[in-house]
Formats: C-alpha cells, structure tokens, sequence
C-alpha cells in the first residue's frame, strides 16, 4: 500500500505506530538540520520531521536530506516513518494532527511540481487570487481545504437525499440528456445531428415534459439528481449548466408535494448538522411577498417590513412624491424601529444622519434616485421636509407606519414594480448594515398563491409566471376568465431571501394543456409542431401529478456562506460562462462542421456573418 493513514487521521493514540503517509508539499522548513514538511492531502496535513539524532542507525540521512532539499512545494511525496510526539511548545491545537508528527524513515517523490502560480495554503478570501485565475488552474484551487469541504459538504447532502427517497418509495430514474427543443423560458443549447443533417437536438432546461410523462408511464414517485442546460445571461447564481434535485409523484395535491419537501430537507439537516429543522415551513402569499418585502424570494427573518403610503402622501405638497403619484407610481416606507438598531450588533442605538446621508448616496448609486426620510420625535415628525406634510398626514404616517419616537422611516417612490424591487433592495441593504441577521439561523417559507401568468413589461404579452404546465387553480379556466388574475397550483420554498426551488401542480388534461398553449399566443401547428408528442401522451390517460425541483448548485452555496454557486462546483464556468481551465467554448475545426453540414462563420460574406451572429 502506498499509505495506511490518510495525512488528516494520525492522532496521540497513534505514537509508536509505523505509518505510511503520502500527499503534497504544502510547505518545507529546515530549523538547523532538522527539516519539517507539511504534508496535505484533502483529510487534512501532517507534519513529517527528518531528525537526524532520531534517524536508525544506518539511515543515508544526507540523501535524505538532499532529497527534501530538492522538492518543491506541491510535489507530491510518500513517506515511511514512525509517529511521535511533538517536542513540547511546538504544538498546534489548531490542526486536529497537531499533537504529533512523522519521523521519516523513508521518503519517495512520486512526482515533482512546477512553481505553483498561486498559494494552496489556509488563507483569507481577501487574499486570494482572481477568479479566473483559479479556474484556469481548478485543479489546484481544489486543493485548499475550503474547496475540498464544499465538495464534501455537497456530496453528503446528495447522499442524505438519496437515503431519503428510497426511504419513502422513490425511483431514481434517469432523463435524457439529448432531447427536442422545447420552449420553457429560457434559450436552449443546440445540439447538431451528424446522421440527420440539418436537424438538432436540445440540451434539457429541465426534465420537465420526461417527469411527466414517467407519471403517466406509471413510474409513481420520481426523484433524479438532474444535470440542466440553460443559455441564460450571466448572474452569481446562474451557470449553463447546473444540478437539480429532481422530484415528482402522482395522485397528490400541493400539500403532498410540500410535506414530502420538507421532510426531506428536515432529513438532510439531520444528517449534515444533527439538529432538527422546524416544519411546516412558514406559508407567504405571493401577493403579501411582494407587497412586504418587495421580492418573491422574501428573508423573513427580520423586520423591517414595507408599507405603501401612496394614498396618504397624495395629499401632501412635496412634490417629488406628486410627480411620481400622477404618473402612476407608489410610495413605500419602511420603519426603521428604534428597538431594531439598539438589539442588533450595531454599536449604535440610532441611525445618525451621516449614516442616513450614506444611505441615500448608495440609493443613487443603485438607481433608486434617492431616499426620503423622517424621523419619529417626541414633537412628531422630524426632517427638512415635512413642512410639505401637513400635522394630519404626518400623523396618518405615524399610525400606517405604527411608528414610535426614535423610529426612522424612510420612503421610495417609482413605477410600482420598480418602487417594490427598490424597497426591497434598502430592506436587505439595512439588514446587512445593522447586523440583523448576525446569529440567525436558516429559515426556510413557501410562496404560495402565484399568479399563473405575468405580463412581459415591454410588449404586454401573456407569459407564465412558471411554465405552461402549471394546473389553474380551479383546475380549468373559463372563457370568461380574467387570465391577468388567474391563479396557478404552484408554489416556491425560499430559504434565507433566496429561492432553492419551484414546483407546482401540473396539468394532466390535453384539452386544458392545449388551452394554455393557445393563451400563450401559439398557433395549432406550432403547438403540434412543439408539443405534439406530449399533448399525445397525455391524452393516454393521465393522473393528476405534480412536483418540485430543488436547485442543488444555490442550496449548497447558501449552506456554506458563498456568494457564488461557482464556489460549490468542482469545475464551473466564469462569470462570462467561459472555462479559463481548457478554454471553452472554442472554434470547431473545419473538417467537422463539414461532417455537420454546418456553415462556418469564416466562409461567409460579411453581410452574411453579422445576420447570423445577430
């Protein structure tokens, strides 16, 4: 064998014990002769020693000696020797491998490394290099220990998840990966077929049409860790392709399907943390998600909730207000309760007006134009404004506001989807800087009661708040039907003010199916065209069916305090959705489009290039 201990496993109950260790250099220190290496494998580091007063007799201590001499850090070594105890004052309570070390007997490179282009060692994330750097070289960024425990982390989770499903009766069943391309809100990646020239296949947004239809092939309760493929604008949490946690059961209702959920993150919280996670999960309205918290993915774990004053600052004579009230727009406040910045970690127990200055200047810097402020005294309102508020609308203010004296209420104004998403942003923003959620724990909600369709804000057209496949609420719709106020049988689960999942209740009826098609603006031979196949199964006898997927990639990165889901994927795109590790995508050789009967971009005429660019 070429080790008996991984370097993260020696311990005090090991000394005496001959062991075989093998890893890389982390680092290599000579102290007068006596010649420490940390030697790192991704259970840990173990600190190896060639002594020479400790050495065997007969030991070749200066080919030793020379040998560790020419290694260069990340090399990656074996060595033979036996544990001891560390020389007193020399420990590192830090390192679980700490209390002891290895004393070469033997050592063997196993192969050199080049000069590492970046630091491999423990070290703040300020000091780290950037990230495109550490793509290009993953290999290496994979080493340090931070990287190593995502992976873990992540595995364990998959791991309790799978545990669970088959607990509860689930088949694990794969989805293909090549499949027609089908609209589900977002660009597909195309796929070229070499033995039927000039047709393609797509890479699957989701498993979405193949779930259900294992439902109607009788498969019952469905569960996939699903890889999907979207042709999407770069964000922190959004990759071309990326994991779901994929789930679908027949004969249930939307309570079914969120039970089922809950049970199984309560499960995976056991196995990863061994505490228990409170369920039910808390139930938001969409409508109150929006209006409260100015977001669909809302972090309850704190105040600081929004109110719309629109109707009682109408009558005021400040004007920015008015602008923005005749147009259309709304007015939201939030009260910055006095109670709020004294209990949080903030070593303040008010927000002053530099802050309140500093508040302002970031909402310029976001787009919001500015903030309005008063501030709740003893005498009423106070601010260089509110000689544009007459007494009886500061003091409607104070009770819609449920203000107290040394509250601070600050007001938004725009287009109301604009004014809710900016609200929401300064909720956040004041969470953040008042310390709020230091020491709170994960919460997870359900939003609840979606809307089965939105309106694209540019044209107006119908779009689903999900995707075409959602049941209606009522379980059809009438021709009479209003279908901007119509409601749908789905449901997302949020946790910490991000969404993790979305699932609903899916359409089992081709008729109703073909219905929904036709609202969405599509002709009959389009709808033949992309959903024959579908609307055909369907029609086989369907049973009532519905699911969820869960996004692995954002669960794990809220798990593990990452801004990014490139932090908890072994080798992800950048921000650009580019791979700096093998450069992709890339330029395909001639030969093989030829083999497509695929047009290169280099044998056409300019005019021709920038049409199919665009």
């Amino acid at each position: 064998m070429i080790r008996t201990h991984n370097c993260g496993a020696i311990r005090p109950e090991d000394i005496g014990k001959r062991v075989k260790i093998a890893g890389w250099v982390r680092f290599s220190r000579d102290h007068g002769g006596v010649k420490f290496i940390d030697l790192a494998d991704s259970y840990g580091i173990t600190q190896v020693v060639l002594d020479p007063e400790a050495m065997p007799p007969g030991a070749d201590i200066g080919a030793l000696s020379k040998e560790i001499d020419s290694l260069s850090r990340e090399s990656v070594i074996a060595v033979n020797g036996v544990v001891r105890e560390r020389v007193p004052g020399t420990e590192d309570p830090r390192n679980p491998t700490g209390m002891v070390e290895v004393l070469i007997e033997d050592l063997t490179v196993l192969s050199r490394s080049k000069p590492i282009p970046f630091e491999i060692a423990e070290q703040k994330k300020s000091f780290l290099p950037n990230e495109d750097l550490r793509l290009k070289f993953r290999y290496l960024d994979l080493r340090r220990a931070e990287m190593i425990a995502n992976l873990r982390l992540r595995h364990r989770l998959v791991s309790a998840a799978r545990q669970f499903f088959d607990s509860e009766g689930f088949m694990e069943v794969e989805t293909p990966i090549l499949t027609r391309s089908t609209p589900e809100g977002a660009r597909d990646f195309i796929v070229p077929s070499r033995t039927m020239p000039g047709k393609f296949y797509a890479l699957p947004q989701s498993p979405q049409l193949y779930k259900q239809m294992l439902m109607i092939g009788g498969v019952d309760k469905y569960y996939q860790i699903a890889r999907c493929f979207r042709d999407e604008d770069s964000r922190a949490d959004r990759q071309p392709e990326f994991t779901q946690i994929d789930l679908e059961m027949s004969f249930v209702e939307e309570k079914d399907v969120q039970d089922v959920v809950e049970r199984l993150l309560a499960h995976i919280w056991k196995s990863l943390y061994g505490s228990t996670v409170e369920i039910p999960f808390p139930r938001v309205r969409y409508k109150d998600a929006i209006e409260k918290f100015g977001t669909d993915a809302p972090d309850i774990r704190f105040g600081l909730e929004i109110t719309e004053v629109t109707e009682i600052v109408a009558d005021s004579s400040y004007e920015i207000f008015n602008k923005i009230i005749r147009k259309g727009g709304i007015v939201l406040g939030i009260n910055v309760r006095s109670s709020l910045v004294s209990s949080s970690s903030s070593e303040t127990t008010q927000i002053g007006r530099k802050e309140v200055d500093r508040l302002i200047d970031w909402a310029k810097q976001e787009g919001i134009g500015g903030l309005t402020w008063m501030r709740v005294t003893a005498e009423g309102l106070s601010s260089n404004i509110v000689k544009y508020f007459p007494a009886e609308i500061r003091q409607k203010l104070i009770r819609k506001m449920d203000a107290d004296i040394g509250d601070l209420l600050l007001f938004v104004a725009g287009q109301r989807t604009q004014a809710r998403r900016y609200a929401g942003s300064l909720r956040t923003k004041l969470a953040r800087d008042l310390g709020l959620l230091d020491g709170k724990s994960h919460q997870f909600a359900w939003v609840v009661d979606c809307p089965l369709f939105v309106r694209d804000p540019l044209t107006g057209n119908l779009e689903p708040f999900h995707h075409p496949f959602v049941m209606p609420v009522d379980g059809y719709i009438e021709e009479s039907s209003n279908v901007d106020e119509l409601k749908g049988l789905s449901y997302d689960i949020v946790l910490d003010g991000c969404e993790i999942g979305s699932g609903s209740i899916r359409i089992h009826d081709p008729v109703l199916q073909k219905k929904i098609f036709r609202l969405l603006g599509m002709s009959d031979d389009e709808i033949e065209r992309k959903f024959g196949f579908f609307l055909e199964a369907l029609s086989y006898g369907a049973p009532p069916h519905g699911g969820i997927a869960l996004g692995l990639d954002r669960l794990v990165s809220i798990l593990v305090g990452s801004e990014t889901i490139r932090e908890v994927i072994a080798f992800p795109k950048n921000k650009r959705f580019q791979s700096p590790l093998d450069d992709s995508p890339a330029p395909i050789e001639e030969s093989k489009l030829a083999e497509l009967e695929l047009l290169s971009l280099s044998s056409m005429g300019e005019e021709v290039k920038k049409e199919v660019q665009h």
